[in-house]
């Protein structure tokens, strides 16, 4: 166990003059990690890492993606997929907050596999990481660009230029105005989804300009699942919601993010776990009430579903209004569509953010894993050469300006989902193996910063089960005249890039899993003891009105 002196206690700081020394924890890195601790600048409150999580997961897949979901599915298969997915993210996310409750490192859960699992791990998921952030970013400026065609058609490169700029100028600011801009994009986007939500009503009820009362008679006609690729009988219907269900995952795919500024957080310890548990439940119920009205509104048969796509005409609500004569509504949703997309990139989506790959490629660096060039930050905390190093990536949009650029998003889409089932998969077997760790040192989760429920059953059914999705998720490519070495590829590339990085890094450094009863937990329950953080107020009178972020 380690010792320490008195430690002072600022904001959650470790005072650096009287921190653990490297030869009284027994390891130089988890000096590191101490220092890290108290010199990161917190600039991020708890509303700020809540409306990043939100923010980043609400956008193009819910605005737009859902339709080609309901296509496949049918409004009871969407809904199910979604409900499934949306209960197997709450186990990641409990299982993130409760490592970065008590070692909130900048990178998250690439730093803890090196304490908790092996370096091997660390490095492998951390370039994995890297490499679907950086590839993403392009790809989700043009998607930008590609939306703004909706209504004009000035080249692509013009909007790739200047929002791209926007989006690298932001992340060399201070986090904290990082965060307001997060802030801000969130709050259009909940008020665009509470408008639609209030629009399927209306169209749902008859209040449209033809006064025609839908009802569900969408779910009767042509019903509550599709035969999939025209496959008849149940198994076409299970295989439409199998399809679904990999794609759901998509939209979901950002809410463990919340621990990725872990070291720039203020009170890590109680606002990651309080965003754990809050965003979770405000996201699903998002999803779940948007979900429910799609089914509602338009036909699963609709060919508008897949007639288009990059703009807001292949969105449901877009459709299900031109359908009962609103004309106003693609409009709308393209706008807020666009600062979707960018704040995608921005914030964490793992179609493309840029916080999380610049993070994870400082926490590589500072873990050696990367060169100690990415280390470097500037006068406001920011590591200025990360996210430079990060935004060069953007140039690569440029090469989409061609006829093919909608495909070549599609390819990229599909290997950034490929993954972020591999980082959840990761991210369960690092708290399995913390968990396990903690058992095996006698140490009691009471003593945990904080303690998520239902582990580690949790952690095991979302071990297996996104195993089992990365495993099937390029199944349709199998079917008869599916065939498409390009969807192949794309589905399953990172299978082995994953397995090549860790075992090349493995063999290469002779590196080994770290025994349970050597895990530095002790050394990290101290510095967590020794700097107690200010207990949150409650909100009282018109501060409960921000129920969003209290």
């Amino acid at each position: 166990m380690a010792t320490t002196d008195d430690v002072e206690a600022s904001n959650g700081r470790i005072s650096p003059a009287r921190r653990p020394s490297a030869e009284q924890n027994g390891d130089f890195k988890i000096h590191a990690a101490f220092e890290e601790l108290a010199h990161a600048k917190r600039g991020l409150k708890q509303r700020h890492i809540q409306m990043i999580a939100l923010a980043g997961t609400i956008g193009t897949g819910l605005f737009l993606a859902t339709g080609k979901a309901l296509a496949n599915g049918g409004p009871l298969g969407i809904i199910l997929a979604y409900g499934i997915v949306g209960l197997l993210i709450c186990a990641v996310v409990l299982s993130i907050a409760e490592l970065s409750a008590l070692v909130p490192l900048s990178g998250g859960i690439i730093r803890h596999a090196e304490w908790f699992v092996d370096p091997a791990l660390a490095f492998a998921q951390g370039w994995n990481s890297v490499y679907a952030n950086a590839i993403l970013l392009p790809a989700e400026m043009v998607a930008c660009a590609v939306i703004i065609d909706y209504w004009t058609h000035i080249n692509h490169a013009v909007w790739i230029t200047v929002l791209g700029g926007v989006l690298v100028f932001s992340n060399f600011l201070l986090i904290s105005v990082y965060g307001e801009l997060e802030f801000i994009f969130a709050i259009l986007k909940i008020a665009l989804i509470v408008g639609v939500n209030i629009l399927s009503i209306c169209i749902t009820a008859g209040a449209g300009p033809q006064g025609q009362v839908i009802g569900f008679r969408f779910w009767r006609d042509p019903g509550p699942f599709v035969q999939y690729l025209g496959i008849p009988g149940s198994w076409g219907q299970f295989v439409g919601f199998w399809r679904v269900l990999v794609s759901a995952a998509y939209a979901f795919s950002n809410v463990e993010n919340i621990s990725v500024a872990g070291a720039e957080t203020q009170n890590p310890r109680q606002n990651i776990p309080k965003a754990a548990k809050r965003v979770f439940w405000r996201i699903f119920v998002f999803y779940m009430s948007t979900i429910f009205f799609i089914g509602l509104i338009v036909s699963s048969a609709d060919k508008g579903l897949t007639a288009r796509t990059g703009d807001a005409g292949a969105s449901p609500f877009a459709i299900a209004a031109a359908n009962v004569g609103i004309r106003a509504v693609p409009s709308i949703i393209n706008a807020v569509v666009v600062t979707s997309a960018w704040s995608a990139a921005n914030s964490g989506k793992s179609a493309s953010p840029m916080l999380v790959g610049t993070r994870t490629l400082y926490g590589l660096a500072l873990d050696g894993h990367a060169p100690g060039m990415f280390r470097r930050t500037n006068r406001f905390g920011t590591p200025w050469i990360s996210v430079s190093a990060v935004g060069v990536f953007m140039l690569l949009g440029y090469l989409t300006l061609s006829e093919a650029a909608s495909v070549v998003f599609g390819w990229l889409q599909d290997l950034v989902s490929a993954a972020s089932f591999v980082h959840w998969i990761n991210i369960e077997i690092v708290y399995l193996r913390f968990f396990y760790g903690c058992k095996k040192q006698g140490i009691s989760r009471d003593e945990l910063p904080w303690k998520g429920p239902l582990q580690p059953y949790a952690a095991w059914v979302a071990l297996v089960s996104f195993t089992t999705l990365l495993i099937t998720g390029g199944f349709y490519v199998f079917i008869d005249e599916q065939w498409s070495p390009q969807s192949f590829v794309s589905s399953y590339f990172n299978v082995p890039l994953i397995l090549i990085l860790y075992f090349g890094y493995k063999v290469l450094r002779g590196t080994k899993l770290v025994p349970l009863h050597e895990m530095p937990i002790r050394g990290f329950l101290e510095v967590a003891r020794r700097n107690p953080e200010p207990v949150i107020p409650r909100p009282r009178g018109w501060n409960k009105l921000s129920v969003l972020w209290a």
